[in-house]
Formats: C-alpha cells, sequence, structure tokens
C-alpha cells in the first residue's frame, strides 16, 4: 500500500513538473473530477427544480446560469435531500439568507433528488431559495462535484459577471454558510476598495 502510494505521488509530480515548466497551471481536482479554474467564466446549468413562492410555497422553475447575471450567486451542491448533514447546510444558508440578499446575493442548492423530493424538502425545512434537480449529474460534473449517484458537497461562489470567485470542496455544514459569508464580504469589500 505505502509503495502504492509513493508510486502514485511521484507519477502525479512527473505530470505537474512538465505542466509548471510550460508556465500552466494544473487543474485543480477534487473527490468528483476536475474543478473549474478560479477567476474564468463559471460553468453554465440550466436545471429543472422548486423555487418557494411568497408564501413559501415550492414551484416548479427551471434556472440558468444567465437568469442570476448582476447577482452573486452562491452554487452549492449537497448530496441528499433529508439527511443529517444536507439539512444542518440548508438550514444555515436558510439562517443566513437575509445576510446574503443585502449583499445582492442569491443561494441555489443542487442534488441529484427530483423536483418532488426537493419541493417536500423546501416545505419541511422551511427553505425560501431554489433547489435545483441533475439527477444524472451532468452539471455537477462540470463543476467536479459529481460521484454517481449523487452530488458531493461543494459550493462555489459566482459574481455578477457570472465569474467564479471561490469554491470549497471541504464543507463542513454547520458552519458553511458563515464561511460563505465572509469571503462574500472579503471580496466584495476588496472590490470596493
Amino acid at each position: 500500500m505505502a509503495i502504492t502510494l509513493a508510486r502514485r505521488s511521484l507519477l502525479q509530480g512527473m505530470l505537474i513538473l512538465p505542466a509548471s515548466l510550460l508556465g500552466r497551471v494544473p487543474s485543480a481536482r477534487a473527490l468528483g473530477g476536475v474543478l473549474p479554474t478560479l477567476d474564468t467564466a463559471a460553468p453554465d446549468f440550466d436545471l429543472p427544480g422548486v423555487t418557494p413562492d411568497r408564501e413559501g410555497k415550492p414551484i416548479d422553475s427551471r434556472l440558468n446560469l444567465a437568469a442570476f447575471r448582476g447577482r452573486w450567486l452562491v452554487l452549492y451542491f449537497y448530496p441528499r435531500d433529508f439527511t443529517s448533514g444536507c439539512t444542518l447546510e440548508a438550514r444555515g444558508f436558510q439562517r443566513d439568507l437575509s445576510s446574503f440578499a443585502a449583499r445582492g446575493a442569491s443561494v441555489v442548492g443542487v442534488s441529484a433528488d427530483d423536483a418532488e423530493s426537493h419541493a417536500s424538502f423546501c416545505g419541511s425545512e422551511g427553505l425560501a431559495y431554489p433547489l435545483l434537480s441533475d439527477p444524472a449529474g451532468e452539471v455537477s460534473r462540470r463543476y467536479g462535484s459529481w460521484m454517481a449517484p449523487y452530488s458531493l458537497r461543494h459550493t462555489f461562489l459566482i459574481d455578477p459577471q457570472g465569474t467564479l470567485r471561490q469554491r470549497w470542496t471541504g464543507v463542513h455544514p454547520a458552519q458553511h454558510s458563515q464561511e460563505v459569508l465572509a469571503a462574500l464580504n472579503t471580496l466584495q469589500a476588496a472590490e470596493a476598495s
């Protein structure tokens, strides 16, 4: 086992070294695949799901990246509705939703669950933000966040121009929303100065 790991590390180093000599930065990888590069256009998406109306009733919707032009977007991927970690994470984003809105940011969750499951999850947890369905993992793959049959717990912060500004792959559900909010504050403060 140790020999296999040492060989793998050596081979990875041999692949990265030539790329760095050519001035290329190797792509970041996560358990779910190749992550999109920071400070480049965020991968597009167009997915069905549910969006709660003003009374909190989830209605069928379809959203794409272009719908969020001019606003910051917190796009978070999660494994399944109603699981303990996913519920903690969703509640955190709901708790901080007004803080995100005050900073011109929308929150959208994505998982492989269908719209019916999302509607039930939104209703039971009082979620007032959209949840999108990616059952085949097409969009999750574009974000390096797919391990069939589930999306992985990754989050991406996209600026109003559609540029990927921050990503999280080692997410701790209980405090994650606060981490994302702090990063948003930092990025917005840097832009303002």
